[in-house]
């Protein structure tokens, strides 16, 4: 079993695909700011686990 995931979002500021590194032992169900990788502004992400053992990422703007 890997350590570590990638995972695919869309910034909710610019719409641009960013890869976000999942570590499934502590980035599950807890709330990060990262930001975009092409527009730079700042994306609060939380990480969820699927009933499929896959990830779902919530991003929203800071300000939501």
């Amino acid at each position: 079993m890997p350590l570590s995931y990638e995972s695919e979002f869309s910034c909710p500021y610019c719409m641009a695909p960013n890869v976000l590194e999942i570590d499934a032992l502590n980035d599950v169900g807890q709330a990060q700011i990262a930001d975009c990788q092409i527009c730079c502004q700042p994306i609060e992400i939380t990480v969820y686990e699927t009933e499929e053992d896959e990830f779902e990422i919530i991003a929203r703007t800071d300000d939501e």
